[in-house]
């Protein structure tokens, strides 16, 4: 097979990807150079290929800062420790290879040989980089606004769905705000059980000294306390 006709199966993959995420890049070399791993280029070096290393650098600057600003007006009450853990919950390795994965990223990336023989397109760390280097060509060919709207799509969802909520106790910082405004008694009660056992919804109310601060759900009693812990928090802080 030569060149040209490795090129021709190129092309139309990536003319695929971009009609299912909707995006159309301007720079078509960007988007298949996001996708080029360094193992096709040292099989291909006839060929002017350049691999997605440098974009993936890129990449994962735009997605600090994009996530950032996003959790940054989200989460007004958070700490900037707080803030950080849960950046970094949202863009660590096998946080990406989920978005690359549900993207179907990893079946269209361009491997050498030796690579694709082992496993090089279920390799966390290999569609990881790519899911960063997509973003940093993203960037590149329309600019920070369009990077912000394809995250909405593809990230922000799972974020406001609580994908990531695990790294954030709303408990302990509810508690920690009352010891710090003075002595108070916290207590939590669930108020309503709802659904079949396969889809069960918990309501759950947090009291202080027994005054209600917050009622919250969730699809589990811990849930439903933290839903009412992050209310309560936003009710204190609020006066």
């Amino acid at each position: 097979m030569t060149h040209k006709d490795k090129s021709s199966k190129v092309i139309p993959k990536f003319r695929a990807l971009q009609e299912r995420i909707g995006i159309h890049f301007h720079n078509e070399n960007l988007l298949i150079q996001a996708f080029t791993h360094s193992s096709y280029v040292n099989e291909h070096r006839k060929k002017p290929h350049e691999d997605n290393e440098r974009l993936e650098f890129l990449g994962d600057a735009v997605l600090e800062l994009t996530i950032s600003q996003y959790l940054f007006k989200k989460f007004p009450i958070m700490s900037e420790g707080e803030l950080t853990k849960m950046r970094a919950a949202i863009v660590c390795e096998p946080s990406l290879v989920t978005f690359a994965n549900e993207l179907h990223f990893g079946e269209i990336v361009l491997l050498g040989k030796g690579e694709e023989m082992t496993g090089g397109r279920e390799r966390p760390a290999l569609l990881a980089d790519v899911f960063e280097a997509f973003v940093g060509a993203l960037y590149l060919d329309q600019g920070l606004e369009i990077v912000v709207q394809f995250l909405d799509k593809t990230v922000i969802p799972k974020i406001n769905a609580g994908a990531f909520s695990h790294v954030m106790d709303y408990k302990s910082q509810l508690q920690e705000l009352v010891q710090r405004d003075g002595s108070g008694v916290i207590e939590y009660k669930v108020l309503q059980e709802k659904g079949p056992a396969h889809s069960r919804e918990f309501v759950s109310r947090v009291s202080l000294n027994g005054e209600e601060l917050g009622i919250g759900s969730g699809k589990s009693k811990k849930e439903a306390e933290q839903h009412a812990a992050e209310i309560a928090i936003k009710k204190l802080k609020g006066k």
